[in-house]
């Protein structure tokens, strides 16, 4: 068979981005997938939570119709409506992702593909030759020792996409993103709700006064968590899971889901035969994604980058980019944007205070309560906008908690990345009532000149 210009393995988000782009740009491409073009993001991850999620909405406005005057009220959850609504979402955008990849002359191939040398991959018996071969392989949810995943009772972020039916009790072990997201969907949908997260905070790896703000939201919601205490055993019965915590206390539910993180999807690929450098899995790479083996490249999920579809995205444009000799500018992974789509939402771009004052930044703050934006009243949402500036100097970091905060991300990543100082954005002019006003006047406050908060 003739040589291709790219051999891709892994259609998820970084691997159909990259053949995309490459055929965009005149290259020849194969694409190889395993399972379903659109990978874990399309068909078991951001795309289906987010519907579970929007689902979960629609039931709190149900409930909670009368503050608004509505003669409204929740009688229950028909999982196999959220489902079917579900399905038909996932489906309409694959079918639309495969109708892409045929319309760009992409060679598409299904079946577990492997490297077997610095420029081929082996899949169904059939030899592809590249001269450039990328890596996208993805992620897989990760458990921990004494939790066996059986898919009934203790499940992962995969199996909670899937569930026909709403469980009385949950345990979500991990208070990261996925966690905090299907603590947040089954709360909504009447579940008992309890997060065990070992750190001092949910969602980490954010802001700590974004994490304080999303705990408070969560109690007021009638979310259990505990925190700062990792596990130590599970035990399981026909009745449900019991947790063990290493101080002792236990908890006990219908069900339990692991959420702990994801590992890269590499082992028995070929990677570590063909002499790639690799740490805990990860394939590692440079700022333009190559590895140490000339013509090899990587994106997504199996690099150490951050975690994010829109990451792979970025990574896989810029590697076929890179390929077509149009030299990009490497990914600022400050810049990237971070949303947290629980009821509150959690959205961030840029650095944290700790970050910016452990890289040495002169440091000045500004929180903006979200109790002076209009538009935050109509929707009865609570939340803030919290900005991090070098002193007399831009934006460093925008960090924001509120119903749908993770609409105003777009503005936010702009002003970080063309770094933006606060007068520059407060002299714009933003339209009223929106969401999108609360940014201007964070940033007037931080400019010395308050509209709608006190100076």
């Amino acid at each position: 068979m003739s040589e291709f210009d790219l051999v891709i393995l892994g259609g998820g988000s970084g691997g159909y981005a990259c053949a995309l782009r490459s055929a965009q740009l005149g290259l020849s491409v194969v694409l190889i997938e395993a399972d379903k073009v659109g990978g874990t993001c399309l068909h078991r991850g951001c795309i289906p939570t987010k519907a579970l999620l929007h689902s979960a909405e629609i039931a709190d406005g149900a409930r909670e119709g009368v503050r608004f005057g509505v003669k409204s009220s929740f009688d229950g959850i028909d999982m196999a409506g959220v489902n079917s609504y579900k399905d038909g979402v996932v489906s309409r955008l694959h079918k639309g992702l495969q109708g892409l990849v045929k319309s760009r002359s992409i060679t598409y191939v299904e079946g577990h593909g492997k490297l077997t040398s610095k420029n081929t991959i082996e899949v169904n018996g059939q030899t592809y030759t590249g001269k450039n071969i990328v890596l996208a392989t993805g992620s897989y949810a990760k458990t921990l020792p004494g939790i066996e995943i059986d898919g009934v009772q203790v499940i992962t972020s995969d199996h909670g996409t899937k569930l026909d039916h709403v469980p009385k009790s949950v345990i979500v072990l991990g208070g990261g993103v996925i966690g905090c997201e299907f603590a947040s969907v089954w709360k909504s949908f009447g579940s008992e709700v309890t997060i065990i997260e070992g750190l001092p905070h949910l969602i980490a790896l954010e802001d700590e006064s974004s994490s304080k703000q999303l705990e408070r939201a969560f109690r007021k919601r009638g979310i259990n968590f505990e925190l700062g205490v990792f596990f130590k055993s599970l035990t399981k019965n026909k009745d449900g899971v019991t947790v063990t915590l290493e101080d002792g206390k236990t908890f006990s539910a219908e069900l339990l889901m692991v959420s702990v993180g994801r590992g890269p999807v590499s082992a028995n690929l070929g990677y570590e035969a063909a002499g790639i450098t690799m740490d805990r899995g990860y394939v590692l790479v440079d700022d333009k994604c190559r590895t140490n083996i000339p013509g090899i490249w990587a994106v997504g999920d199996l690099i150490p980058t951050l975690q994010l579809a829109h990451v792979g995205f970025a990574e896989g444009i810029l590697v076929a980019e890179e390929i077509a000799g149009l030299n990009p500018r490497a990914i600022n992974y400050d810049g990237i944007p971070r949303v947290t789509y629980s009821d509150p939402e959690v959205a961030s771009v840029g650095l944290t205070t700790a970050e910016a004052k452990k890289r040495g930044h002169d440091v000045v703050e500004l929180s903006y309560d979200l109790a002076g934006n209009g538009k935050a009243q109509i929707l009865n949402t609570a939340g803030s906008i919290k900005l991090i500036a070098e002193k007399n100097g831009p934006i460093l970091g925008v960090h924001m908690v509120g119903a749908r905060v993770g609409e105003l991300l777009a503005e936010a990543e702009l002003i970080f990345n063309w770094e933006a100082r606060a007068v520059d954005v407060a002299s714009l002019i933003h339209a009223h009532p929106t969401l999108s006003e609360a940014m201007g006047e964070a940033h007037m406050a931080l400019a010395g000149k308050p509209l709608h908060a006190h100076g």
